[in-house]
């Protein structure tokens, strides 16, 4: 079924990232990748942006093939995508994410 807002696709999002090895490949890569970003700012190398883009890409897709074994959820939504990557890895960096997972895998 597809996912209408982005409140339906957040669950569905927390479930394809149960494993913690997935959700820290993603953030790792995800802060890695506004670091590129920064720095590529600052330093006026253009170029950088594209690696800051593959970097977390790459690293995301990774642990989707090899560690959770599905399929990212950028090929179907990638704007929603985007914004849930920052969204888990924002809720990371305070510690809920672990708490989140476990309320979506209850169905609450």
């Amino acid at each position: 079924m597809a996912q209408e807002t982005f409140a339906e696709f957040w669950p569905v999002y927390v479930q394809a990232h149960s494993d913690a090895k997935t959700r820290l490949m993603h953030c790792v890569g995800t802060l890695a990748g506004w670091a590129i970003l920064a720095a590529a700012i600052v330093k006026r190398e253009w170029w950088w942006i594209a690696l800051a883009l593959v970097v977390p890409y790459a690293l995301a897709w990774i642990s989707h093939f090899f560690i959770e074994h599905n399929r990212p959820a950028t090929f179907e939504h990638p704007l929603w995508s985007w914004w849930a990557d920052q969204k888990m890895v924002g809720m990371m960096l305070v510690g809920k994410m672990g708490d989140e997972v476990r309320r979506v895998g209850s169905g609450g």
